[in-house]
């Protein structure tokens, strides 16, 4: 299997890209700023073809691109309903105008093909089959991607794209419109502490990290799981 990505020109999200294998089609994860370039080449560079993009949350700098990416191809880009009306008005998150964000740099279009993820369900894509796990708090339809990671480089049973629900030793902000701190804390105690260790988490910002790593030294599942702070 193959998965790769790499960070956009702004806010430094990071796009993945996932696919069985080099001359297949694949998945796009998270298109933000400034990413269709970078996006042309790795796809050009592996022989892919996108079949949809999926979006693990409906801010600005994760959804950026998803209409030109998704409009040359004529595919679907699934977001969770609740961040739906992000994709129409990205303001709605952002508790601020597009047009102060970019200072007319920009300017973004709404996805025409939207399908609408659901909690817990399989998606099969690509040749791959992703499962959905919705855990609100950053934002209100903040989503885990969950796939096989056999065949990948780490050889992990598990790969977890978490978008801004965790991060290596941080968690996603809670204080934009949608967001909520005691949601996000259920969503880290359900979904994401109940991970196998060895699960590798490819975050909307940062470098990977493992379960087990995050459960050690992030200072918010130690707080969750009782463990002692170790001064982070």
């Amino acid at each position: 299997m193959l998965v790769t990505g790499f960070p956009a020109e702004a806010f430094g999200t990071n796009c993945y890209v996932l696919a069985a294998g080099p001359g297949e089609q694949c998945l796009v994860v998270d298109p933000g700023v400034g990413v269709l370039d970078r996006l042309d080449d790795v796809l050009a560079r592996h022989r892919l073809q996108p079949a949809a993009v999926l979006l693990t949350h409906g801010h600005l700098d994760h959804t950026f691109s998803v209409a030109p990416v998704c409009g040359a191809r004529g595919i679907t880009a699934y977001v969770h309903p609740a961040d739906r009306d992000q994709l129409a008005d990205p303001a709605k998150g952002l508790g601020v105008s597009i047009e102060d964000l970019f200072r007319g740099r920009f300017t973004y279009t709404e996805p025409e093909d939207v399908a609408e993820l659901t909690d817990g369900a399989t998606l099969s894509l690509a040749g791959l089959e992703i499962t959905v796990d919705h855990a609100p708090g950053h934002t209100g339809g903040s989503v885990l991607f969950r796939l096989p990671g056999a065949g990948t480089s780490w050889e992990a049973e598990q790969i977890c794209l978490s978008g801004d629900v965790l991060f290596a030793g941080s968690i996603g902000r809670t204080d934009l419109p949608g967001g909520n701190t005691d949601t996000m804390l259920t969503s880290l105690r359900e979904k994401i502490l109940p991970l196998a260790d060895d699960t590798v988490v490819l975050p909307g910002h940062g470098p990977e990290t493992t379960i087990g790593r995050e459960r050690v030294a992030n200072p918010y599942l130690r707080e969750l799981t009782g463990a002692p702070s170790r001064g982070i």
